[in-house]
């Protein structure tokens, strides 16, 4: 209900999404296996230091939240220079020493200053979240008798992926700890190499040889921009249809693809939003929780007068302090400042009536995090040094049954994304942070 209309109308990509979801989950004797399918989720949830040292939410992303394994090698090659070469000054090997054993306690090592650099478990956790998913649809839908070999895991990527290594230690770590096998495979490919059995909504992998092979989960790094979508006659489109309608568990699912709207951070933001979810006896987490919400302002139609004030704020010379975010993931796509000024003004009349235009996108806080001196590196080479901020992005895996019973609920690790404090946007992939490595200190 939170998208559709201005959203939706407003943004030609959320509407398809929303439209398949309706008509898949939402249709009465439609979408059979999808609905008796398991969810799953790799969530990351990423925030800012704002203020007084604030943890501020900068918003929850649920399909493609990438770079757990990536991170894991920074922290442990951080850790390494930490020990190694800093720690050679006495001065700064005491103060490392010290301070370690303030922030570890009994969990530091005598012997080791890098102890001040945690080392992420998401390599660990993430493919054990996986693993939980497919043992489960082993034992719902694969008999051992019947010969066939085991299911695998289908990892749908990009056309041309550049974040290849990232995904590829996922795809190790599957197979050494879990001896899951993996398929990649993009949204243009699986239009002809995917299949879903009528009868069973089993979904499966065509191969060459002429033979299947069946798919447990279905993990998607791609699909989470129009541009995985370039197919003239929608190739790619029915694919994703294809996986949706399949019995095989999505991750993630097109209703949990659209709960990491924007749209949809911003509605639970709304006073008595969150109180839903929680029982009785777990309202009082509530306010904990909503302190981490930045201000987040509708430009919809539901917009109320708190959301005006702010837009008004944002053209009277305080444009600064608001960010313009569209229903868009993959970094690049905000608007800033003057950018942010203008496109607000050509959409809002004198009498502060918003365009049915900006629906598409909400009004955030700009958050500011403390400055910190760092030589940032990309692409093997010194790309300088100066001011940066830093953005800390936790990860969670999440397991629920068909009838919504959580099954599996763990936090799996986390990144660090630092750059210069004069950089607007912030994604990795997209070429204006670096990843990095937070260290422990009081």
């Amino acid at each position: 209900e939170t998208l559709s209309g201005g959203v939706a109308e407003a943004d030609p990509f959320t509407g398809k999404l929303l439209e398949l979801y309706e008509q898949i989950y939402c249709t009465e004797g439609a979408g059979e296996f999808a609905k008796s399918a398991d969810r799953f989720g790799v969530l990351r949830s990423d925030y800012m230091l704002h203020n007084n040292n604030e943890l501020k939410q900068v918003e929850l992303n649920t399909i493609a939240s990438s770079f757990a394994g990536l991170a894991s090698q920074v922290a442990q090659m951080h850790g390494h220079l930490v020990e190694r070469y800093i720690g050679e000054e006495k001065d700064i090997r005491e103060w490392l020493e010290v301070n370690k054993r303030a922030v570890m306690g009994g969990d530091a090592s005598d012997d080791s200053s890098k102890d001040g650099v945690p080392v992420s478990p998401a390599l660990t956790c993430i493919p054990a979240g996986m693993s939980v998913v497919h043992d489960r649809y082993v034992s719902r839908y694969c008999s051992s008798s019947d010969g066939s070999l085991s299911p695998v895991i289908l990892f749908v990527v990009q056309e041309g992926e550049t974040n290849t290594v990232d995904q590829r230690m996922l795809e190790i770590a599957l197979w050494e700890k879990h001896k899951i096998p993996v398929v990649r495979m993009s949204l243009t490919a699986g239009y002809t190499k995917l299949a879903t059995d009528a009868k069973t909504g089993a979904l499966s992998i065509l191969l060459d040889d002429g033979s299947s092979r069946e798919v447990s989960l279905v993990y998607f790094r791609a699909g989470y921009a129009p541009t995985d979508y370039p197919g003239e006659n929608g190739e790619e489109w029915k694919t994703r249809e294809k996986i949706e309608l399949s019995r095989a568990t999505k991750c993630p699912s097109m209703g949990y693809h659209l709960a990491g709207a924007k749209k949809v951070q911003q509605a639970l933001a709304r006073p008595g939003k969150l109180e839903r979810f929680f029982s009785e006896d777990e309202q009082s987490l509530v306010p904990g929780l909503r302190s981490t919400f930045a201000g987040l302002y509708s430009l919809g139609a539901d917009a109320c007068e708190g959301d005006k004030a702010a837009v008004k704020d944002a053209i009277s010379g305080q444009e600064g302090n608001y960010v313009l975010k569209p229903q868009r993931e993959g970094g690049g796509y905000n608007y800033y400042g003057e950018g942010l000024c203008a496109k607000l003004k050509e959409n809002v009349s004198g009498d502060m009536e918003l365009s049915k235009e900006l629906a598409e996108f909400i009004l955030m806080e700009r958050l500011f995090p403390p400055q910190q001196r760092a030589c940032l590196l990309r692409a093997g080479k010194v790309e300088g040094f100066g001011d940066s901020i830093s953005e800390l992005g936790c990860f969670g895996t999440v397991v629920s049954s068909e009838s919504g019973e959580i099954v599996h609920n763990e936090y799996a690790g986390f990144l660090l994304r630092t750059k210069f404090s004069n950089v607007d946007e912030g994604g990795v992939a997209s070429g204006f942070a670096t990843l990095s490595s937070p260290y422990l200190c009081r």
